[in-house]
């Protein structure tokens, strides 16, 4: 029955709509878009920047594929430059085309592609070279490092329950500095180090991050976090819109790169064996960045992150083309190159680590598989949750850098810790 009224519908357009070969059967686009909607039951929601308004589609019903509303959309919003994304039951969003986002099934494409270019340990070994190359060099990383002053600044230090905070600033460039605050157990003796780059939640002061590098400091950690670029006390230097720029990814990735270094050579309590990077949204993207760029890490935990279809939709995660890398590459490949050491994935249900269980853990595991190191990768997936970094996804952090490091479970008490104000982080600009 509906492809008899499609059938009847296109007829009765044709007609009343004068289509002709010499009129390219144009038709406007948002009368075409409201009969698919009809046709399939479906809803449309158009984007801010997504405008229908006086455009004609040519050949438009001749796009359509009463078989699939996908191929249909396809046909449509590729000659815009948009794409479509299935939101809750039948609603469909049309966007603008992004870059670093892609459909699910695009990202199956991507890995099985990949997979085919390695097929044991000396080609991915051979592949992973090209690729920490690469990236390295579309990150122009090494350029802005030879450009930075590295002047470092430490307040005093404040004590807590079982650990220490003490902000950290070092200028990077002249004017623009570094902003992090150290959370070090007070325990004697050496201890494992994590740099904790920030995701696109409110700040780094807020509770559950303080919540999360105490609590790891308690349990015998040194871990440093920092703001994005132009965020927090950044935004005082740089603004707000400086976030959004290539800028932005380069800088992140040279603030973990430097604090890693300056770490490791001026604190005499980091032992170098136990070096981990772990961050969640945005700051699993440069969880995944440092881990390729710095081989002193040992352990990586990149939290609702990872996906082979979404490279980061911020210029602080795809600024530079790293993507591009080795004739085109995506996140759990670059992810892979820390195989085969010891790697968390922690994913949900509500967010595009969705698809982790069944496509990109099975791709990490089989590149762990070339190392008989299947055990070194975890995937510890909250199909109920959504994108966030609260109590489960903390736990899972916990609970692997307790195991690789070999940290002080007795000590996991979020309730033990100090929630400072925003201003006891800052630095410079209070």
């Amino acid at each position: 029955m509906r492809k008899l009224l499609m059938t009847a519908f296109m007829a009765i357009s044709t007609v009343a709509m004068a289509q002709t070969f010499e009129t390219r059967f144009e038709r406007p686009v948002s009368d075409l878009m409201a009969d698919v909607a009809k046709h399939f039951g479906v809803k449309f929601k158009f984007d801010a920047n997504v405008d229908t308004v006086g455009k004609r589609l040519p050949y438009a019903d001749f796009r359509v594929r009463p078989y699939s509303l996908e191929m249909t959309l396809d046909n449509i919003c590729k000659y815009y430059d948009w794409n479509w994304w299935k939101q809750s039951g039948n609603l469909y969003k049309i966007k603008r085309y992004e870059y670093p986002r892609r459909h699910e099934q695009e990202g199956k494409m991507m890995l099985d592609y990949l997979s085919g270019l390695y097929n044991n340990k000396e080609q991915w070994e051979a592949r992973r070279e090209i690729l920490r190359k690469e990236v390295r060099q579309r990150l122009e990383l090494d350029a802005f490092l030879d450009s930075c002053t590295l002047k470092p600044l430490l307040s005093k230090v404040r004590k807590h329950d079982g650990y220490t905070t003490q902000n950290i600033c070092i200028e990077l460039t002249p004017g623009q500095h570094l902003f992090g605050t150290i959370y070090a157990s007070m325990k004697k003796g050496k201890h494992a180090l994590i740099i904790c780059p920030d995701g696109h939640w409110p700040y780094r002061y807020r509770k559950d991050e303080q919540q999360r590098l105490g609590t790891l400091a308690r349990m015998g950690v040194v871990c440093v976090d920092f703001d994005l670029y132009g965020w927090g006390e950044s935004e005082k230097e740089v603004g707000a819109e400086a976030h959004h720029t290539s800028r932005a990814h380069v800088y992140q990735a040279a603030c973990g790169y430097v604090l890693l270094d300056y770490m490791l050579k001026n604190r005499k309590d980091i032992d170098p064996e136990r070096v981990g990077v772990m961050g969640g949204s945005g700051g699993g993207t440069h969880t995944v960045l440092l881990s390729l760029l710095d081989e002193r890490v040992t352990a990586s935990a990149p939290v609702v992150h990872l996906a082979s279809h979404f490279d980061g939709g911020c210029p602080c995660e795809s600024g530079k083309p790293v993507q591009l890398a080795g004739g085109g590459t995506c996140e759990p490949e670059l992810a892979a190159i820390m195989a085969p050491k010891p790697m968390l994935i922690v994913s949900d249900g509500g967010d595009w680590t969705s698809s982790v269980p069944t496509l990109e853990f099975p791709y990490l595991q089989r590149i762990y598989g070339f190392y008989d190191a299947q055990d070194k990768v975890r995937n510890v997936h909250l199909p109920n949750e959504r994108h966030d970094f609260k109590e489960n996804k903390r736990q899972a952090v916990y609970d692997f850098f307790i195991d690789v490091f070999g940290l002080d479970r007795s000590m996991l008490d979020e309730s033990k810790i100090t929630i400072e104000p925003d201003d006891a982080l800052k630095s410079l600009y209070k």
